[in-house]
């Protein structure tokens, strides 16, 4: 597993830059997320393509398992991809909601997870 690390003022984000690394449970998140600590960030971007096919499937809980890890440990967490061809209701809502939030937020870009994480300041 690769991650690349980025220092804006005094936040450090990491980057999972591995296409073959999937999170498919609760301890790949708490990996990632001790892994991405280590290093000092506070902040993970991964592609969604990171993520095992059941998370975008809200019924089989996984999201809500893994992303409560990432709140847990107050660790942000930004996903990245295309999101806009999304066709289930419940999941558009639950990335609208998340959005809102802005702990755990779905994007098209590192660049759009530092703007709403810190205002695009860097």
């Amino acid at each position: 597993m690769e991650l690349k690390i980025y220092e804006l003022s005094n936040n450090c984000i990491a980057e999972l830059i591995s296409p073959e690394v999937e999170i498919r449970e609760i301890q790949d998140a708490l990996d990632m997320i001790a892994d991405a600590g280590a290093l000092g960030a506070g902040s993970l971007v991964m592609k969604k393509e990171n993520l095992t096919p059941d998370f975008f499937d809200l019924s089989t809980g996984i999201a809500g398992e893994i992303l409560q890890k990432f709140s847990t440990y107050a660790f942000r967490l930004a996903i990245v991809g295309d999101f806009s061809e999304v066709s289930s209701k419940s999941l558009k809502d639950f990335i609208y909601e998340s959005n809102k939030r802005k702990q755990i937020v779905f994007v098209e870009s590192v660049e759009d997870a530092v703007e709403i994480w810190f205002g695009g300041r860097g």
